[in-house]
């Protein structure tokens, strides 16, 4: 997404790789769009392409970052599940920003865990050849593409609507007992209402030249996989437990990245005081004055969690 003019004045526009992109990069867009719009009462929500890799040339890009303030910039390494596509991708943004007068750009990153648990390290296992959870660590990567002089790292959260559109809302057992799946022993998650994320970004934004030059970590509430529960339970009105897994076995399951979101949770959980003091709540809250709960979010939300 590019600003065009200042945070004050600004008009939206953002640039969307393909419609049918999966969640959370169309509605993490959309959510930001709807946020500045609060702002300035403009938005505008349009391809200037065709739906062809856009991010994959730089010259496609050019378009979205002349005459703009600034730049949100992000990839979904979940469209494609290739970690060199995504740092391509994200160089490819990255210099076409510096091709640009753009003042701030807003990367949307994730930590490089191999900078805490190396690619030779046993405890987890590595993959596609170099990397120990690919959607962090190709984000991590890329950072250094980015020109700090115009720059904010933006570091998000777990997203509780993954609860929706991911499958990591509670489920049922045998008996019919719903569970949620976290295994994360007793160690505190970091998460974010999607929504809330734009909304910080604008936050973001409106500090200027103050935040250039940093990463910012963003979250709603630390939780632990019991307190999540917990508030589900209050919730949907029907017993919700925490079940645990070692991460061993979670990687086992299956389904859809349960390798990388394995080592993901490990990787949480084994650096909880690091990764969760990256995620200011208070820097969060000064951000977003509007930032939600997770009670909160599952007020607004709890219908559309899929139980089954």
């Amino acid at each position: 997404m590019r600003v065009v003019d200042s945070p004050a004045g600004a008009v939206p526009r953002a640039g969307v790789r393909r419609a049918g992109c999966i969640f959370p990069f169309l509605t993490l867009l959309a959510a930001a769009g709807i946020v500045v719009a609060t702002l300035v009462q403009v938005v505008r929500l349009y391809h200037p392409l065709p739906f062809w890799d856009q991010w994959d040339f730089v010259g496609s890009l050019h378009w979205y970052f002349d005459g703009a303030y600034g730049a949100y910039c992000m990839t979904n390494y979940w469209e494609l599940m290739s970690p060199e596509k995504e740092i391509a991708q994200a160089k490819n943004l990255a210099d076409a920003t510096r091709a640009s007068d753009v003042a701030h750009v807003v990367w949307s990153t994730l930590e490089d865990t191999r900078e805490r648990v190396p690619v030779d390290d046993p405890r987890m296992p590595t993959l596609f050849g170099r990397f120990k959870v690919p959607h962090f660590d190709a984000k991590g990567e890329s950072d250094k593409h980015f020109d700090p002089a115009r720059t904010t790292w933006f570091r998000t959260s777990f997203y509780w609507d993954n609860m929706i559109y991911f499958g990591m809302g509670p489920k049922p057992d045998e008996r019919g007992q719903l569970g949620l799946i976290l295994p994360m022993g007793d160690k505190k998650l970091p998460g974010i209402a999607v929504e809330d994320i734009g909304k910080c970004a604008l936050g973001i934004f409106k500090r200027g030249a103050s935040a250039i030059g940093r990463y910012i970590g963003v979250a709603g509430e630390h939780l632990t996989g019991a307190e999540m529960a917990r508030a589900l339970s209050h919730a949907l009105e029907r017993p919700v437990v925490h079940r645990d897994l070692p991460p061993a076995i979670y990687r086992t399951l299956g389904f859809f990245g349960a390798d990388d979101l394995g080592n993901m949770f490990q990787y949480k959980a084994e650096l909880e005081a690091e990764y969760c003091g990256a995620r200011s709540l208070a820097e969060s809250r000064s951000l977003n004055p509007e930032l939600m709960t997770f009670s909160a979010w599952l007020a607004k939300h709890k219908s559309r969690i899929p139980l089954t």
